[in-house]
């Protein structure tokens, strides 16, 4: 298989050029590990880089191709945030407490997509199980923002928003508790999805709060999640949770137009309850024009403050990860990063009552929330109030502090999407968020598919 390799090919031109035998799965893999071993000194996104796997598994693909084999994944290299487990190869969820662990099986995720035909590229920096961040006390540093390296990346799924954004890998994992798929992809500029529970197993993932964990796709574009979720949704009988979802094709749907879909404005939480920038502000009436162009139906709507969402998500995160960890935390508090203890540490003074009233208000919010999608297909907001801050700026007691825009999805147990929405005058990335009804995820796809093509912000990478 002969060709050139495209610098920034996306899933969908990759596995294009790969089907028709115009790009090699071992030329594009060798490609992104020599782009790793330049690059990722200057940003941390990996914290192990598995060569060797990649190659065989490019080469594998490359047979199949040859072989007449076809898949939109195949020959497709792929990395995963350090919370999936991985046959042979460390996973560490960046703590003292894993550093040599290494598992005998992938999670069903990292299967599913092996099965599909994409080598391994490594795993990526998170923050430590998975819990906000950054931390400057653990072995590893924190992954930073290829759009500004003193930048952050937005928590926890930090090095898989680097690493896309950056054109080390096609696509990534990362896992959303409360915003840790849509922060980074807001942050980064690129592409990122919490599906509905359930609809991504999450068996071999190293758990953060198991009320609220979900897993999904990120990449640069809608599309290329929508490809990934094809062959990561599904029943996994091996999972509790797991539930079969509708039958859909992702990457199908997207191209169905969206006129006349009717999409509800969360103005209040960005004017009121989450006061934006200027920039998210400006970002917003453009990408309110651009829905308009489409076809679509644009009214305000209204729902409950973020921070009801957010005391809810905060209470419970405390609670269950403390639970995770108590025994460790007992025994070996201080082999724990300073941002972990005090984001965990407080769980240990929550009551069963407490735990047990934010669960019943989430019963509310959830209800409340399905109520709106009566009326509307989708609603939209900002992912954040701003741009990527500083590294420095970070501190450890932050989610306390201050309300997610993000967490409102994970409470409320729907669909959201984080697509690039636009930049601010000095050239970051901004973030807008889709949210839709319980297994709407196609519609919030295809929405973010169009509005990508519309806006045009996936035509400039980082410039690293």
């Amino acid at each position: 298989m002969k060709g050139i390799v495209p610098a920034f090919p996306t899933i969908a031109e990759a596995a294009r050029l790969i089907a028709t035998k115009r790009l090699s799965p071992v030329e594009l893999t060798r490609m992104l590990l020599a782009r790793i071993e330049l690059v990722n000194p200057k940003l941390d996104a990996f914290i192990t880089v598995t060569a060797d796997r990649a190659i065989a598994g490019a080469r594998a693909a490359e047979r199949a191709v040859r072989a007449g084999r076809k898949g939109p994944l195949l020959g497709i290299p792929l990395a995963y945030k350090d919370i999936f487990e991985t046959a042979g190869v460390r996973t560490t969820a960046y703590s003292r407490l894993l550093t040599g662990n290494v598992p005998e099986r992938d999670a069903e995720s990292v299967r599913r997509l092996s099965a599909a035909g994409a080598p391994m590229l490594g795993k990526l920096a998170t923050h430590e199980f998975a819990i906000g961040g950054p931390a400057f006390d653990l072995p590893w540093p924190p992954a930073r923002n290829p759009w500004d390296p003193r930048r952050f990346t937005g928590g926890s799924s930090s090095g898989s928003g680097a690493a896309v954004a950056a054109g080390l890998c096609l696509g990534a994992l990362g896992s959303d508790t409360g915003g840790s798929i849509r922060l980074p992809a807001a942050y980064c500029g690129i592409a990122g999805l919490k599906p509905t529970p359930g609809l991504v197993s999450r068996r071999g993932v190293i758990p953060l709060a198991p009320s609220l964990d979900t897993v999904g796709p990120m990449a640069w574009t809608a599309e290329d999640c929508a490809i990934l979720l094809d062959a990561l949704a599904g029943l996994d009988p091996g999972d509790p949770a797991s539930v079969a979802g509708p039958e859909v094709s992702y990457a199908r749907s997207i191209a169905s137009p969206v006129k006349g879909m009717r999409i509800g404005v969360l103005r209040q939480f960005y004017e009121r309850d989450v006061p934006a920038s200027p920039d998210v502000q400006r970002m917003m009436t453009a990408s309110l024009a651009i829905f308009r162009s489409l076809g679509c139906r644009v009214e305000d709507a209204t729902l409950p403050p973020v921070r009801d969402y957010n005391a809810v998500g905060r209470i419970i995160i405390s609670a269950e990860a403390y639970a995770m960890h108590e025994a460790n935390l007992k025994t070996r508090l201080s082999d724990f990063s300073r941002v972990f203890r005090v984001r965990v540490l407080a769980g240990g003074l929550l009551r069963a009552a407490d735990y047990l009233a934010a669960q019943r208000r989430r019963t509310d919010l959830i209800a409340t929330t399905a109520r709106l999608f009566e009326r509307f297909d989708a609603l939209i907001y900002p992912a954040t109030a701003g741009a990527a801050p500083m590294l420095t700026e970070q501190r450890p007691d932050d989610g306390f502090l201050r309300p997610l825009l993000t967490t409102v999805a994970n409470v409320a147990a729907v669909p959201a999407l984080v697509v690039c929405g636009g930049r601010t005058s000095a050239g970051l990335p901004l973030g807008l968020e889709i949210m839709g009804p319980a297994w709407g995820d196609a519609a919030v796809l295809r929405l973010g598919h169009h509005f990508e093509r519309a806006a045009g912000t996936r035509s400039t990478r980082p410039p690293l």
